[in-house]
């Protein structure tokens, strides 16, 4: 069973800097938290086998550029949160809810290195295929 949780309640118009995420990632029973109450957001990340797969098979952190990630991510999350709305054509194990990801946000590069990770991750773990090419690692 795979749970992604995303939660994003300070949103602005314009785009505005993460000042602190709580480092080092929180990383127990698979589970990887990432939170900045300042913004009033959180990020839970429980799947099987990704803090594994995380540390010994992504990139390393500044292989690729932050605008990099938050490009795929856009791209990753449209289509993760097209399909949360179908379920009559998706899998609801896969797609159990939806993510709130905001582009006029600056969630800095953890945020976004760890979603990006993790939409790799999911769809070379569970063959599924959300946008474009995806490394297979």
């Amino acid at each position: 069973m795979i749970l992604i949780f995303c939660i994003i309640l300070g949103c602005n118009t314009t785009k505005s800097t993460v000042a602190s995420i709580e480092k080092p990632l929180a990383s127990q029973n698979d589970t990887i938290r990432i939170a900045n109450d300042s913004l009033q957001y959180e990020v839970i990340i429980i799947d099987s086998g990704f803090s594994t797969w995380l540390a010994t098979r992504a990139y390393p952190r500044n292989y690729h550029s932050q605008s990099y990630l938050e490009n795929k991510n856009q791209l990753y999350v449209s289509e993760w949160n097209n399909r949360v709305l179908q379920p009559q054509r998706y899998d609801t194990n896969l797609y159990e809810m939806s993510i709130n990801y905001d582009p006029n946000i600056d969630y800095g590069y953890e945020v976004n290195y760890l979603i990006y990770n993790y939409m790799i991750y999911f769809q070379n773990t569970y063959k599924q295929k959300l946008y474009g090419y995806v490394p297979m690692r």
